[in-house]
């Protein structure tokens, strides 16, 4: 009987770890899209970032979404969304205070604090590095 609890838990922690992932993963391959449209460029302009920066920032949302949907790379591809979130923190949002209706930082925060898990955690079970398990722990 405790090993069947102990294993339901276990199975339930991977699959709301998951959750956390694909919410994560899905978030930013729906924001990606968008900064493929030239238009995009024109905003990037307006707040001072060269407009060359547009397709890496498309592309490193769009794949890094999908690593964290499949679970590869996730450590890697968190560090890159922490430095994206915080730049939209502190460089886009800041002067906004912290009420996200108010165009403030309130859903960049928790959506840090769940790419710090991912950091913190990897891939875990749900994942194709789990599967392959040729993939070294720390770029899981």
């Amino acid at each position: 009987m405790i090993t069947e609890t102990t294993l339901k838990e276990n199975v339930l922690q991977d699959i709301t770890y998951w959750g956390i992932r694909a919410v994560i993963g899905s978030t930013f391959i729906v924001h990606s899209i968008k900064k493929f449209n030239p238009s995009w460029q024109e905003w990037l302009i307006s707040i001072g970032i060269p407009p060359e920066m547009q397709l890496p920032i498309a592309l490193a949302e769009l794949i890094g979404g999908i690593f964290l949907l499949v679970g590869i790379l996730t450590r890697i591809t968190g560090a890159i969304f922490a430095v994206i979130v915080l730049g939209a923190i502190f460089y886009i949002k800041w002067e906004n205070g912290f009420l996200v209706a108010e165009g403030g930082w309130e859903w960049d925060l928790a959506m840090l604090s769940m790419i710090l898990l991912i950091i913190a955690i990897g891939s875990g079970r749900i994942s194709i590095s789990y599967l392959v398990k040729k993939i070294p722990k720390f770029l899981q």
